[in-house]
């Protein structure tokens, strides 16, 4: 079994016995707890579900789009055959001042590489996305918006703060997602890969992907090992990333589990 799906079913099973039921903006009711977190050692095992199918390369797209394009323009990932922004794109085609828009307003992404190679025991090394003059004019506020980065012993360690997960859906893509963005980062910085901390403030289930999540919780005596993440090794610049030079290997996983999204 992955380490990931024992601690990520951990979360569902505590949050469907011991979960607090209300409603919220979506309309639809969840079942919530504060304050959930997975830690994972890089170096030992990629963090994905195997107990249901995960879209690692629509994540590892949407991925690029943000970090490395820096784009909020969504026909750039519906040519890709990315329908994930769909539901949130704005009448221009954008999500406005949102997520990729954010990091190259503040030239993020440079300023945490040339710290990482140049002053890697700085304490003030992040990714903000809540960039709260430009909240209003993005089209969602940021779900994963913030990642605190840390390196010791030559690893590169990272802490994703995500202020709303839906358990059901969005944690196993961004949990897969922000992985390999820290492999990314080590390959062109000379570091190692090392801890990747996932900490969720409002973790939740909503109501109608009870049945999904319970279907999948049956899959637990039957979970895979977890794959090996491969990055191609001839890449040294983040901006020359492609999808194709991101790939999982000898990934086998469970169906896909359909679960309605929340807008």
């Amino acid at each position: 079994m992955s380490v990931y799906d024992k601690k990520y079913l951990e979360i569902v099973e505590n949050i469907l016995e011991n979960g607090y039921f209300d409603n919220n903006r979506t309309g639809i009711p969840t079942y919530k707890l504060p304050h959930q977190i997975m830690q994972f050692n890089l170096e030992k095992e990629f963090p994905i579900l195997t107990t249901k199918f995960v879209a690692f390369k629509t994540a590892v797209k949407e991925l690029l789009w943000i970090f490395k394009d820096q784009s909020n323009d969504v026909k750039k990932l519906q040519e890709q055959k990315v329908r994930i922004w769909d539901e949130w794109m704005m009448d221009d085609g954008t999500i406005g001042t949102s997520y990729g828009w954010v990091v190259k307003k503040f030239d993020q992404i440079d300023k945490l590489i040339d710290a990482l190679k140049n002053n890697p025991q700085d304490r003030r090394m992040m990714i903000n996305l809540w960039q709260i003059p430009y909240l209003e004019t993005g089209a969602l506020a940021p779900c994963c918006f913030l990642t605190l980065w840390d390196v010791t012993d030559g690893k590169l360690n990272c802490m994703l703060v995500q202020r709303s997960g839906d358990i059901g859906l969005g944690v196993p893509f961004n949990t897969s997602q922000y992985a390999v963005l820290v492999h990314l980062l080590a390959q062109v910085t000379g570091l190692k890969p090392g801890l990747f901390t996932h900490v969720i403030n409002n973790a939740h289930i909503y109501e109608n992907h009870v049945e999904g999540l319970k279907l999948q919780l049956t899959k637990k005596t039957e979970a895979f090992e977890a794959p090996k993440l491969w990055i191609n090794p001839e890449i040294k610049d983040f901006y020359d990333f492609k999808a194709d030079d991101i790939k999982l290997i000898d990934y086998k996983h469970h169906e896909k589990i359909s679960m309605e999204v929340a807008v």
